[in-house]
């Protein structure tokens, strides 16, 4: 952050965003949990309307949470593995005693009194939360311009967009307004966030992550995804966030790595597949010129780099767009027809796309998804990790965009991953001419989180893309 913070006892200042040992620092005392929480919560004041990312600021919540994780120490405890660490929450997912609107007018009053799974394993883990972080209405879109609670914008150029659903979460990591965000992502809402704001975002493999507690846009691809700028902090929420609840239908039992330990594995002999054909393709130069040159960094940390073919991935896409159409209609046909005028105009255009999803097309992209997840099996026999632009497009400006055509535009890279189920990490490497971050996407075999975190990690060990700071003032 700009402004340098004093460590409780004026034993150490933090100056530069995302930090990779502030965990480290505050549990062991040289970072206070309350100084560091107020520091953010006075740059949230000073700087937050003029991107907008927030739909509600918990400061009360932050310094109790805070003063209880410092009252820890003193009694010569931490308050968990997220000890003190200021956090963001999208504000589709439920914490108790805040209000979680979704995005939309239908639930702007609602109050839960139960945590999501995801939250209440937050709390119990010693995070602070600073905010519920605003998003496209019901998570339905890629710009998060949102009629309801206004526009959200990106940090490094005010007139552009932030990415979306999850625009709110990656705009306060750009900002500098916290260290970590909790997101959610379908189709690509946690990746295009990161691309077009310069942060750190991993989609986990469906089922692994639960769902419980959060306002699903469908029931087929939705996880909850960990952001930050620093793939360490990414790894450190994983490390929290990654377990079987039984009171979520996709949730998979099945044990999950330690991710904080892994990342310290280097990848020397790891085998990165470079999709040239439609993952190159009519894309900005900047962003191919930095991912063949994040390509050519993981050659020099040992990893071999080579060419590989994706066949059918525009067809994953068109498959994924329906899907997703006809799941996000059936969540809201009710509220479609009962109270249409309480959605924004584009969202109810967005719906009704899914009145022309039949029942047969439904079912041919289903059995088209099936023959994909075997394709995307294969190409892993003989790669460790598929490595592609995260977006073929920078940030566009707000004045340009349409919700479905721009949306269409973001997730070309995204939707095909999702419907294969993968893990999928975005980082940032580098920027466009314009000055707009640029990221790539890192995708594995299903429960391969642990080698896509090594693998941004021993990225972001020689690169600090992540660390750079939009001119906020």
């Amino acid at each position: 952050m700009t402004e340098k913070v004093t460590a409780q006892g004026g034993k150490r200042e933090l100056t530069a965003p995302g930090r990779a040992n502030v965990l480290e620092g505050l549990a062991r005392g040289e970072i206070g949990a309350v100084a560091l929480t107020e520091a953010y919560l006075a740059r949230i004041a000073r700087y937050g309307q003029r991107i907008n990312p927030f739909i509600t600021v918990t400061a009360d919540l932050a310094r109790d949470q805070a003063a209880a994780a410092d009252a820890a120490l003193e009694r010569g405890e931490t308050a968990g593995p997220l000890h003190g660490l200021p956090i963001a929450i999208k504000d589709n997912i439920d914490v108790a005693g805040v209000r979680a609107t979704a995005g939309s007018r239908f639930f702007a009053e609602k109050v839960p009194s139960v945590d999501a799974e995801v939250a209440r394993r937050l709390r119990e883990a010693g995070a602070v939360l600073v905010g519920k972080a605003t998003l496209h209405e019901f998570a339905y879109g890629a710009t998060t311009d949102n009629p309801h609670y206004g526009t959200c914008r990106n940090p490094w150029d005010p007139t552009r967009i932030p990415g979306g659903s999850s625009g709110g979460s990656g705009a306060v990591l750009a900002a500098d307004f916290c260290l970590a965000a909790l997101g959610t992502d379908t189709g690509g809402s946690v990746r295009i966030p990161a691309a077009l704001n310069g942060v750190s975002a991993l989609r986990p493999t469906t089922g692994r992550v639960s769902n419980r507690g959060v306002f699903p846009i469908t029931w087929s691809f939705d996880t909850v995804g960990p952001m930050a700028r620093s793939v360490r902090h990414v790894a450190a929420l994983m490390d929290v966030l990654a377990d079987f609840d039984g009171g979520d239908p996709l949730s998979v039992d099945r044990p999950a790595d330690d991710y904080l330990t892994a990342l310290d594995q280097g990848i020397d002999g790891l085998r990165i597949g470079l999709p040239e054909r439609f993952f190159l393709e009519d894309v900005d130069p900047d962003i191919v010129r930095a991912v063949r040159e994040a390509a050519d960094r993981f050659s020099n940390l040992g990893a071999t780099v080579d060419e590989i073919e994706v066949p059918r991935a525009e067809e994953a896409g068109d498959a994924t767009t329906r899907l997703i159409w006809a799941d996000a209609l059936a969540i809201h046909r009710q509220r479609l027809t009962e109270r249409p005028e309480l959605f924004g105009e584009d969202l109810q255009r967005r719906l009704r796309l899914g009145e022309g999803v039949s029942g047969t097309d439904y079912a041919t992209c289903v059995q088209f998804g099936r023959e994909w997840n075997r394709l995307v099996e294969e190409l892993f026999r003989d790669v460790d990790v598929i490595l592609t632009p995260a977006t073929a497009i920078p940030a566009p400006r707000l004045a340009d965009c349409e919700t479905i055509e721009t949306t269409r535009q973001l997730t070309r890279f995204t939707y095909g991953w999702s419907l294969a189920e993968l893990p999928v990490l975005a980082l940032p490497c580098g920027f466009s001419a314009e000055g707009l971050p640029v990221g790539m996407q890192l995708a594995a075999a299903p429960w391969k989180e642990a080698t896509l975190l090594r693998t941004g990690a021993a990225f972001q060990r020689e690169t600090t893309w992540h660390l750079e700071e939009p001119p906020l003032a």
